[in-house]
């Protein structure tokens, strides 16, 4: 991503809408099956006091490490002591500051909202597909991380650079309350849920209830509502304190 025109980004950020809706769908096909989170019962002789769920997403993290998808600056890992890429990653330009990303990682709130959200998505109960149940997790949690650091690394990047001098003040005297008030657009924020309401419409039209069990508009709101959209601005807000006072590029 070079372009931080912030249509440009929007965008971008409306492109992983579908992706993170069909993702909680596909999870959806199952029960809560709480047991694939709890400690020690993995089912893995080796794995210790971790979870299913636990295992899943370390095992698909260190593949994707291995393929280099964390060169990538929005996809944030989930763990910090992945192995390093096997291949040759060709990145365009960079055009966000040079920081340490891993400070702008939401990751570990995201994994207890989403755990939390789970009971809300899902059928309550127990239908034994916990393969199953924590691959359609991982990706899902991956989609929503996508979407959480992109919006974090390129808005607040692209925001700083239309009032830099204002940015800089509120950082220099770490006014978080103003900042938070520069990060937040409520228009854009209703649109953003009116569309994605449209959106889980639209893409279960043509479901068999049957076959398929159909997720209500108003279960992804919330997660949109009191996920999604409060860690970007966190990221955001995270990603401008690393930056500091800085000249743009």
């Amino acid at each position: 991503m070079s372009n931080l025109d912030l249509n440009t980004i929007a965008a971008q950020l409306e492109g992983l809408e579908e992706t993170i809706i069909q993702k909680l769908i596909d999870r959806a096909q199952f029960a809560v099956n709480a047991a694939a989170y709890k400690p020690g019962m993995s089912g893995f002789s080796s794995a210790g006091d971790k979870s299913l769920f636990d295992l899943r997403l370390r095992y698909q993290e260190e593949m994707d490490a291995a393929f280099g998808r964390f060169q990538v600056p929005e996809e944030r890992p989930f763990h910090t002591d992945l192995p390093g890429s096997q291949r040759r990653v060709n990145l365009a330009d960079s055009p966000l500051a040079p920081i340490d990303l891993a400070v702008v990682s939401c990751t570990v709130q995201l994994v207890t909202d989403y755990l939390a959200y789970i009971p809300e998505l899902c059928a309550a109960g127990d239908d034994g597909q916990y393969g199953s149940s924590v691959e359609h997790d991982v990706l899902a949690i991956q989609a929503i991380a996508r979407r959480v650091h992109f919006g974090s690394l390129y808005v607040a990047e692209s925001k700083y650079r239309e009032a830099p001098a204002e940015f800089d003040a509120l950082l220099a005297r770490g006014d978080t309350d103003r900042l938070l008030e520069m990060l937040t657009r409520r228009d854009v924020e209703d649109r953003i849920q009116r569309r994605v309401a449209e959106k889980v419409s639209y893409l279960q039209a043509t479901v068999n209830p049957l076959v398929r069990t159909e997720i209500s508009p108003e279960t992804v709101l919330k997660l949109y509502r009191d996920t999604i959209i409060p860690l970007t601005k966190q990221g955001e807000l995270r990603y401008l304190e690393a930056r500091g006072v800085r000249p743009t590029a």
